[in-house]
């Protein structure tokens, strides 16, 4: 015969309480919390490649949409995604704040009475002629805690390992916090500027930027950066980057008096809580396009991306004022060279002998439709190459709808703006961290109990190494030799 027994809401929601905060529940949220990370490496997402997602759109419109309602696009603000991370803190706050009070109470006091039948314990034994006087002096040479009572003396020691332990727990919350207040309050962002332009921190200046959930674009530090030069230092012999220098012009607030600064890639600038990083570098070619008559329709610097480690970039320059519309798929070589295998490419980071070729297309650009364009590629979709051109520094190619001249080339760097206010948490949460777990492997708890033997000829002494820590043995023979010495 089967009786059920019904809890009420009181006793539901302490055995829930219970269930979630034991340490089995926190490893196993821990677990789910990495396994739920992973569609975020697989898929692009919104806040870091925008571009990457809108591709992925065009390409599988249908997938793309199913896994939009399964929110893969935004994985780290998804709601299933927050519950396993508010869980999971709610978990190792329950679980390792209660072990920390019990342990601070134990560190003040002292350790357990002797037991009875010491010979039930490990490596008992008996030492003729030992002394408690002699056995307490040993152990207190030895760094024990004692409890010395009437014909009895408790000791223990290791007690630091359980104090890493809970470190490491506690640690791992405080990395959760420094996570929480930049998923909250922190925003990063990128913006490509030339050098000679000048980025101002405003949402408008960014390339891409993305906000934690309580941060907007009215919070933002106030601060200006003008690019004033930019110097690149390779190696002569492999080609690989040696130093990148950037020299710039900073105002904080903006209006203020310029400062000049420079920044390197382990170097940020610091406004507040805001640091401004040098992401990457390459080239802009500049470039002058006329009409018929001569007019000129577009003239600048176009910045082109790299793509290998010699910066042969590639590039789209658009001309929506000629009629009809003309585009330029181009590529920058900064040293020029060429193979039957590889067509042309740089052979050299530095602009040596530099080359712009380009792919001239004329037809609907479509920027008049509505559909947001990547400023690096060039839509052919609707349109017709005539012609293609390899450009030396100042030459001028006629392709008959109009010209395009080389005029030379300027520096662009990538900065990257990071608020990110938990960081300094995180950063002492994983230090600390690291401590407990160091302080947990190699500190060694045992205990050690001595006791008079009743005719008082000598004492028993008998010990008990937790997790069967080696060692215990040859600690105990020890204790015997000195006080039998």
């Amino acid at each position: 015969m089967s009786t059920n027994i019904e809890l009420d809401a009181r006793s539901s929601f302490r055995w829930l309480w219970r269930q979630l905060t034991s340490m089995r529940t926190a490893l196993i949220l821990l677990l789910l919390l990495g396994v739920a990370a992973i569609p975020g490496s697989l898929f692009p997402q919104r806040t870091q490649n925008p571009l990457a997602v809108s591709d992925y759109f065009k390409s599988s419109p249908g997938t793309a949409k199913f896994l939009d309602q399964l929110q893969m696009f935004d994985v780290y603000s998804s709601p299933w995604f927050s519950a396993i991370y508010i869980l999971l803190f709610i978990s190792l706050i329950g679980c390792v704040l209660p072990r920390s009070f019990e342990h601070l109470k134990g560190a003040r006091a002292q350790p357990s009475l002797t037991p009875k039948n010491l010979n039930r314990m490990e490596f008992h034994t008996e030492a003729v002629g030992g002394s408690l006087d002699s056995a307490e002096a040993w152990l207190r040479k030895n760094r024990f805690r004692i409890r010395r009572d009437e014909n009895s003396i408790s000791a223990e020691k290791g007690f630091m390992r359980e104090t890493g332990n809970l470190l490491f727990h506690l640690s791992l919350i405080l990395i959760l916090i420094g996570v929480a207040l930049g998923s909250f309050f922190g925003m990063r962002g990128d913006a490509i500027i030339n050098v000679g332009e000048r980025f101002i921190n405003t949402p408008t200046s960014y390339d891409v930027i993305s906000y934690g959930k309580l941060q907007s674009g009215n919070n933002l530090t106030p601060f200006s950066v003008t690019a004033t030069d930019f110097k690149a230092t390779y190696d002569l012999v492999t080609g690989t980057p040696s130093d990148f220098k950037l020299s710039v012009n900073t105002a904080s607030p903006v209006g203020t008096k310029e400062v000049s600064r420079i920044v390197r890639v382990n170097s940020p600038l610091t406004f507040g809580t805001t640091k401004v990083y040098l992401q990457a570098n390459g080239y802009s070619p500049l470039v002058t396009v006329r009409d018929k008559s001569g007019d000129i329709k577009f003239q600048g610097a176009v910045i082109f991306l790299p793509q290998d480690g010699n910066l042969t970039s590639i590039g789209a320059i658009k001309v929506p004022d000629m009629q009809p519309q003309i585009g330029f798929v181009g590529s920058f070589v900064p040293t020029y060279d060429r193979s039957p295998e590889r067509g042309s490419f740089s052979s050299y980071p530095e602009a040596l002998d530099p080359r712009l070729l380009v792919s001239i297309w004329t037809g609907d650009l479509g920027l008049d439709t509505g559909i947001p364009q990547s400023v690096y590629r060039l839509d052919t979709s609707e349109m017709k190459r005539i012609g293609l051109k390899t450009l030396k520094l100042n030459e001028t190619h006629d392709f008959g709808d109009g010209s395009i001249t080389f005029e030379g080339w300027t520096p662009w760097v990538n900065l990257q703006i990071v608020k990110d206010p938990g960081k300094i948490y995180a950063l002492l949460g994983s230090i600390f961290a690291i401590l407990g777990l160091l302080m947990s492997l190699f500190t060694r708890s045992r205990r050690i109990w001595i006791k008079e033997v009743p005719d008082k000829s000598g004492v028993e002494v008998a010990g008990l190494a937790k997790n069967a820590a080696p060692g215990l043995e040859n600690e105990i023979a020890s204790l015997v030799k000195k006080m039998k010495g």
